[in-house]
């Protein structure tokens, strides 16, 4: 299978080699090798080649593989855990949440796939094509190239993988350079369940490794930062080929006067914290009414002061694990410092740890605004900066006066104010007293506004971008010659504009 791909020489002797480390201790854990752009292009062609064969499969049969792969991440969970850990520096908590993601994951696209990709018959008003029969069909796009992210190295990687195999493609994935080996582990998955060759592909590399793919590939699912995904955008418009982009957030919360507190303060502390900050939908700014501000503020201090950050050694062990990326704990630094300088206040962490590993402390920062980088630019760390407003319509003003907009969260004690709320947020997905819980919800859409991105991830949606549409319309009682064909016949358009006359004529007079 792949193996053969990601084994190739690069074009660059210097990179010929990626160190991995474990981000919570420093210590180094292996070397991948770096594919090379001829590497890339052979892995595509192979998956290419090998791509007709799994979709002639059918739903089916790909259905009976996907239950084999669930089984074996039932048998290897703790293999997937660890790899999981090590090379991420989360919890294990953290990287359990991704287990179950994908598990979860290969029962619903198994059970899903056909019926959202299914024929579907298409009724038309217009009397110009009465007798025809017209239906839809969708195919697979061929390659699907998947580059990942560092922050969740299976969910974000290997799972919009697992849509694209349910809909009959064949999947190149890139992870990133700095967790590829969670990756690797899913190509051992696929040939220890009997996949077919090459259908199943993983190159490892940093950019350049990237760019070959989107080059090859027809069709590219992106997880990153907004300034990457515009690059991959615009290298993916230049061979017309679709693309999926799942960009930066600025996600934010709203603390309604009537929220029920403890239910507020966990939310937030939970949303803020998990994986270190480092996701997407992390609660990355948070609003609260006046009317509770105070109470909240002391709970949540509380509730911060208790988070165990350190070296992840198995469940429970701490809530907050390491900084994967190393230039991210740059970031996190400077937006605390900003923001101290123009006047907030750390109630609660506030600096890099101690020792060998990539830290930041989990920090509480309050006397905010949107003068400051950790209210306007993504963060991506363990920070939580609170700011008091006067009522609901202020913070909806704040939430949206922002240039992302993946995903943000209200808690209140009326869920029926909360859905109205919900609606004039400029997010692609709102919860109402949760948040991030709707990422297991595979059946529910999920994509970014503004610069968080294009295409959804999850529902029919999620899968269909995978697919070229068709169209076909079926002439089953053909006669010699229709009224309209040449030679043109003026008596014959005559009556043709007289029955547009008749039909939508009338249809007018009586809207008027």
């Amino acid at each position: 299978m792949a193996i053969r791909s990601i084994t190739e020489p690069t074009l660059d002797a210097a990179v010929a080699a990626i160190a991995v480390d474990n981000p919570a201790t420093g210590a180094p854990i292996t070397d991948v090798p770096t594919t090379s752009p001829d590497g890339v292009r052979a892995a595509v062609a192979a998956a290419r080649k090998a791509q007709p064969r799994w979709q002639a499969l059918g739903f089916r049969r790909r259905r009976a593989l996907f239950h084999t792969s669930q089984q074996w991440f039932l048998d290897n969970r703790q293999r997937v855990l660890d790899s999981i850990v090590a090379e991420n520096g989360k919890a294990e908590e953290e990287a359990v949440v991704e287990f179950i993601y994908c598990v979860s994951a290969f029962s619903f696209w198994s059970r899903r796939a056909k019926g959202f990709l299914k024929d579907r018959s298409v009724r038309s008003a217009s009397p110009f094509v009465f007798g025809r029969g017209m239906h839809t069909r969708r195919a697979p796009l061929g390659v699907i190239g998947v580059i990942g992210p560092w922050n969740n190295p299976l969910i974000n990687s290997f799972g919009d993988a697992i849509p694209a195999l349910a809909a009959g493609n064949a999947v190149v994935l890139k992870p990133s350079e700095q967790t590829p080996l969670t990756a690797l582990l899913m190509l051992e998955m696929a040939r220890d369940c009997g996949y077919p060759d090459d259908v199943f592909q993983v190159v490892t590399g940093a950019a350049a490794t990237g760019e070959a793919l989107i080059d090859e590939a027809d069709f590219v699912m992106f997880t990153g930062s907004t300034r990457t995904g515009r690059r991959v955008a615009a290298r993916a418009a230049e061979r017309l080929i679709p693309s999926s982009l799942e960009l930066g957030g600025k996600d934010a919360l709203i603390v309604l006067a009537d929220a029920p507190l403890e239910r507020a303060v966990n939310v937030a502390v939970h949303g803020a914290l998990f994986n270190g900050g480092q996701t997407c939908t992390s609660v990355e700014r948070v609003y609260v009414e006046a009317g509770i501000y105070d109470r909240f503020l002391t709970a949540v201090a509380q509730r911060v002061g208790e988070i165990r950050a350190g070296v992840p050694a198995g469940l429970g062990s701490v809530d907050v694990g390491a900084m994967t990326f190393p230039p991210q704990l740059d970031i996190v630094d400077d937006h605390v410092r900003d923001a101290v300088a123009r006047g907030a206040r750390v109630l609660a962490g506030g600096k890099r740890g101690e020792g060998p590993g990539r830290f930041y402390e989990p920090t509480l920062l309050v006397d905010v605004d949107h003068s400051m980088k950790c209210m306007r630019e993504e963060t991506f760390g363990p920070t939580l900066p609170i700011m008091k407003v006067r009522d609901a319509e202020e913070a909806v003003r704040l939430v949206n006066d922002s240039e992302y907009g993946l995903q943000a969260s209200i808690i209140t004690g009326d869920a029926h104010r909360g859905r109205r709320l919900a609606a004039r947020l400029e997010a692609g997905a709102v919860t109402v007293n949760d948040a991030q819980s709707n990422y297991l919800a595979l059946g529910l859409p999920m994509g970014g506004w503004k610069n968080s991105g294009l295409g959804v991830r999850h529902g029919a949606e999620g899968i269909r971008k995978y697919t070229k549409l068709q169209s076909i319309s079926v002439n089953s009682h053909p006669t010699r010659r229709d009224p309209h064909m040449m030679p043109f016949e003026p008596s014959s358009y005559r009556l043709i504009l007289k029955l547009v006359g008749f039909l939508y004529g009338r249809y007018k007079a009586r809207r008027s």
